[in-house]
């Protein structure tokens, strides 16, 4: 299918709708759509939250009869099963679009294919493939759960330019500046779940929420000149705390025990739960392996409670761990213009290598200065 220039222009309008729905569609993939004749944009929207309407129905009323005869470019197939909405498929047939453009399949068993063959079966015509990759990766999560059983794991690193993340003693405050910090809230707002060690909430007490001020903007690249629009409110959906707490040592008081966020407690079969510590927090076993948790079963237990995307916070235990499973998905590194020195702790504890033809390489996907600070991208190669 060869697509034309109008086409491009009011699919990437349609990725930018998308891109609204962030932080704020858990569990549900952010999709935006746009009705167009010809080069005019008639209506558009995107799916806010879940239980909410989809893309297809807020474009769908902004175009009110207009939509008759238009085409609709839909960022992901829109949906043709009964959930806490009606398919939005029936919705296109109905309105009398002629066309519908989309980017992505939804591989969600439950659609998969049916919105496309509905669309079709009404006369309507389907091209598929428009801006395919660019949609997958604005809902990378939501593909990795659903095509792979479990989440999108991506790794928080910060570390001196020496390659190391604290002092001997565990000092780490600060080793990125506030620029650096706030983008770290960013990356928190579009996450599932936040998952950390037993050991982390024992040395720093974290509190793993997600902390934007009134005029902090989760877009501060996306706005487009001449659009208008309101971010959605609320900014975001609380993400999961997930702490990994194999003899449940997490102390009373722990500021992830507090009512600030949703927090669940993954512990082994052997641990034992006495008193009222874990009052309101949500408890969970998991099998082990090699003397701590089953990281394969712990992404699985979050696939099975809709986390799309895994934000790790944690030490270089843990994090070299997921890393050297293969469970890691992305490094997002903040590197500050500072030296620790070689008996400050690492960035990664990784099995050693026998020779340089087994080192683990990285791609980098981006690379952007935070202040002082510059913050990396990468993915491993597989």
């Amino acid at each position: 299918m060869s697509f034309t220039a109008t086409d491009h222009q009011h699919m990437a309008h349609a990725l930018r709708l998308a891109e609204r729905g962030l932080c704020t569609t858990q569990p549900n993939p952010r999709v935006g759509c746009v009705i167009a004749h010809g080069d005019e944009a008639v209506g558009s929207g995107w799916h806010q939250r879940a239980g909410e309407p989809h893309a297809e129905v807020h474009a769908l009323r902004e175009a009110g009869e207009r939509a008759r005869g238009a085409t609709a470019y839909v960022t992901l197939e829109p949906c043709a099963h009964h959930g806490r909405t009606p398919p939005c498929a029936d919705a296109l047939v109905a309105a009398g679009v002629a066309r519908v453009v989309v980017a992505a399949e939804d591989p969600f068993p439950q659609v998969a294919g049916r919105g496309l063959e509905k669309l079709r079966a009404a006369g309507i015509t389907v091209d598929t493939g428009l801006l395919r990759d660019e949609a997958r990766e604005l809902n990378i999560g939501f593909f990795s759960r659903i095509e792979r059983g479990r989440p999108f794991v991506r790794l928080k690193l910060a570390m001196s330019l020496d390659g190391r993340t604290a002092l001997a003693g565990g000092e780490s405050k600060w080793i990125t500046g506030e620029a650096a910090r706030a983008d770290v809230q960013r990356w928190r707002a579009r996450s599932s779940a936040i998952l950390t060690g037993s050991g982390t909430v024992l040395a720093d007490d974290p509190r793993l929420t997600v902390r934007l001020n009134d005029s902090f903007s989760l877009f501060p690249a996306e706005r487009v000149p001449g659009e208008e629009w309101e971010p959605a409110t609320p900014p975001h959906v609380p993400p999961l705390r997930v702490i990994l707490d194999r003899h449940l040592r997490t102390p009373a008081g722990s500021h992830v025990l507090d009512d600030s966020a949703p927090t669940l407690l993954l512990h082994g079969p052997e641990a034992t739960c006495t008193g009222d510590r874990f009052a309101g927090v949500r408890l969970a076993t998991v099998a082990e392996r090699d003397g701590m948790l089953d990281l394969h079963a712990v992404l699985a237990l979050l696939a099975k409670r809709d986390c799309n995307e895994v934000h790790v916070e944690a030490g270089p235990t843990l994090c070299g761990a997921l890393f050297a499973a293969g469970l890691a998905d992305e490094l997002l590194l903040y590197v500050a213009p500072i030296l620790l020195g070689d008996t400050a702790r690492p960035l990664l504890v990784l099995p050693p290598l026998a020779d340089m033809a087994a080192r683990w390489k990285l791609r980098l996907v981006d690379q952007r200065m935070l202040g002082s600070d510059m913050r990396l991208r990468f993915r491993p190669e597989r």
